[in-house]
């Protein structure tokens, strides 16, 4: 019960985080993507935010026993480029720079009731299941994904 309710509070954190930063409002998202034209720089400065938190966090994480409420870290294993990652990262991408949105301010602007947010978290939910209807890796998610041998 406790981790489902720091899950819930962090998430809250998170989300409003998302607002306050404007990562919600696909306008400033695709000015900050747009590099060519009117370039708006701002959310720049909410990237390397993150990463001054996130940096130490995980530099303490390494040195932990292990996680507050979990049995253990989950750290991915793999390291190699393959054009899974590949195809998606640039899926990612062009989703990002065509609506505007990514999934986690989406779903913060979902919870806001913007509703032109609908459309994308719907794509987003039927790309998820075909995803999952594709590669039989990803249909149970209790099984953690095992690197694929080539």
């Amino acid at each position: 019960m406790a981790r489902a309710i720091t899950a819930l509070a962090l998430g809250a954190l998170f989300g409003v985080g998302l607002y306050v930063s404007q990562m919600v409002n696909p306008a400033k998202v695709i000015g900050f993507l747009d590099v060519t034209g009117h370039w708006d720089p701002s959310l720049a400065f909410v990237m390397g935010g993150a990463l001054l938190v996130t940096l130490p966090a995980f530099a303490i994480a390494r040195r932990s026993a292990g996680p507050v409420l979990a049995s253990q870290f989950a750290m991915p294993t793999r390291r190699d480029i393959d054009a899974r990652l590949v195809g998606g990262a640039v899926l990612f991408g062009v989703g990002w720079g065509l609506s505007g949105f990514c999934p986690g301010p989406a779903l913060a602007s979902l919870g806001l009731g913007e509703s032109a947010t609908y459309p994308f978290v719907a794509a987003m939910v039927v790309g998820t299941l075909a995803a999952r209807w594709l590669d039989p890796r990803l249909r149970s998610p209790a099984a953690p994904l095992q690197p694929q041998r080539a």
